[in-house]
């Protein structure tokens, strides 16, 4: 019998759950903390859990895994490497452990931690036909080894590139890959490739098993790019065992409530779309529009210590967000505006231009350009002259930008740039939003681009930078 695996995506984090089932009786692979989704797809197609099955102890989400096993009475699978405080079953390498009429055999494959933990599915035959690879290989790549600290990275990317190896070694052709992260999320060690793959796929295209132990682990470690800071709180969480969530309404708070938590340092954050709030926000907000990337940008940036408050014109973009920020371990935000934002007097708009009003700007006294994307992005290709600070730095440096004239603001998708405009609005600066992808400079030939270490001077019309080459913030 074939074993059907359904996937269960998380795109704002990128990242995949599974369900492996043979129409009866189900395993769940590296579960979401809000487990309802589970539920649902059980519910649906008639199944039995017959057990939850962690690849590794995450250091980018909270897992469901424990709350899922208790609310079913089934066993919560984890390696037993792992020094975790809750009761488990223990699953050591080579293991085998039935499930239903099929069973998952444990494969030590560290890398990304010391501890991680593959699955080959086997069927009735006998037969493996699927992996579950978690952080360890990826379509195209691997998890990323320095999540532990840069003191171990080079040692878990020589474990890597062996796990690797041993997958492929002892794991047909024809077994499909299923791994959690390398969907958009910063687990993965540089740029997946496709959404599905097999073994045999994975033999022709992945650096990991294309290069050499020692080339790999130096390709490896200088790729590497920041991640996101939220990502301390992740892996204690789930050692510990995480809590059941509460997605419940959260408590809706007056206008005068809301400005009283302005003034009192909270973070309140605006989660209507750019367009929304750059036409008209509270003062003292920041935008997080919950149509991109919410969870990982607002995680990296918000102090978990501080208080949050979600404001919002739509009752479902505040469930949205708590839904988003219980898999980020942030779990009851302390309260909730729904409504026309008219309600409040001080209200703000922020001009939204493109990059091809750039050329005309930099002729215009005081006018600056900043490029909150990651160094990474910068480094393969920037607009000259121009500022940059990477977003995640943005609140602790906000103070060394230009007090004179206009920021425009950029980034890779404009996402970015609209969560940094609050920032700088709150500095008592002028930003000014560049509403456009950055593969629109592009095509501005009045513009300098700087592409790796060439610059590409497609039409200077006297355009040179101004200032010196610390203007830059590089």
């Amino acid at each position: 019998m074939t074993i059907k695996v359904a996937n269960i995506d998380t795109p704002t984090l990128g990242d995949r759950s599974y369900i492996a089932h043979d129409g009866k009786v189900a395993l769940v692979v590296d579960p979401q903390r809000d487990i309802d989704r589970v539920n649902q797809i059980l519910s649906d197609q008639g199944l039995s859990l017959g057990a939850i099955v962690e690849t590794h102890m995450h250091n980018d989400y909270v897992s469901g895994g424990l709350v899922l096993s208790r609310e079913h009475g089934v066993p919560y699978i984890v390696s037993e490497l792992d020094p975790v405080a809750f009761d488990r079953q223990s699953i050591k390498d080579n293991e085998v452990i039935s499930v239903g009429s099929f069973a998952i055999r444990g494969m030590h494959t560290p890398g990304h931690t010391f501890t991680h933990m593959s699955y080959a599915l086997i069927n009735e035959s006998q037969k493996v036909e699927n992996v579950f690879t978690g952080g360890s290989m990826l379509h195209g790549s691997t998890g990323r080894p320095d999540l532990l600290g840069w003191d171990h990275a080079r040692e878990l990317a020589g474990l890597q590139h062996g796990s690797a190896h041993h997958l492929v070694e002892v794991l047909g052709d024809d077994v499909s890959i299923h791994p959690t992260h390398g969907f958009g999320s910063f687990c993965s060690a540089s740029a997946t490739t496709g959404d599905s793959s097999k073994i045999r796929d994975e033999k022709r295209t992945n650096p990991v098993l294309l290069l050499d132990k020692e080339a790999y682990i130096s390709s490896t470690l200088a790729g590497l790019d920041v991640f996101p800071a939220y990502y301390k709180y992740m892996g204690p969480i789930n050692h510990q065992g995480a809590a059941a969530i509460d997605l419940s309404e959260l408590s809706r708070m007056s206008t005068e409530e809301i400005m009283l938590a302005i003034k009192s340092g909270a973070w309140v954050v605006d989660l209507r779309d750019r367009k929304s709030w750059t036409e008209s926000h509270l003062r003292g907000t920041m935008s997080f529009g919950v149509d991109g990337s919410f969870a990982t940008y607002l995680g990296w940036m918000f102090p978990y210590e501080n208080q949050l408050l979600l404001i919002s014109d739509k009752a479902g973009d505040i469930a949205q967000a708590q839904r988003e920020l219980v898999r980020i371990g942030i779990d009851r935000p302390a309260g909730s505006f729904v409504g026309d934002l008219s309600q409040f007097s001080d209200l703000a708009t922020i001009k939204t231009v493109r990059f091809a009003d750039i050329p005309t700007a930099l002729f215009t006294l005081g006018t600056h350009i900043l490029d909150v994307r990651r160094t990474s992005e910068r480094e393969g290709s920037h607009i000259v002259p121009s500022l940059h600070i990477p977003l995640h730095e943005l609140e602790s440096r906000v103070n060394a930008l230009p007090t004179d004239g206009e920021i425009w603001v950029h980034c890779a998708g404009a996402y970015r740039a609209s969560a940094a405009l609050g920032i700088i609005e709150g500095a008592n600066r002028r930003p000014v939003l560049i509403n456009e992808p950055y593969e629109a400079a592009l095509l501005v030939k009045e513009l300098n681009i700087v592409q790796g270490s060439e610059i590409r001077v497609q039409h200077l019309r006297q355009i040179a930078p101004r200032g010196s080459k610390e203007d830059t913030h590089e």
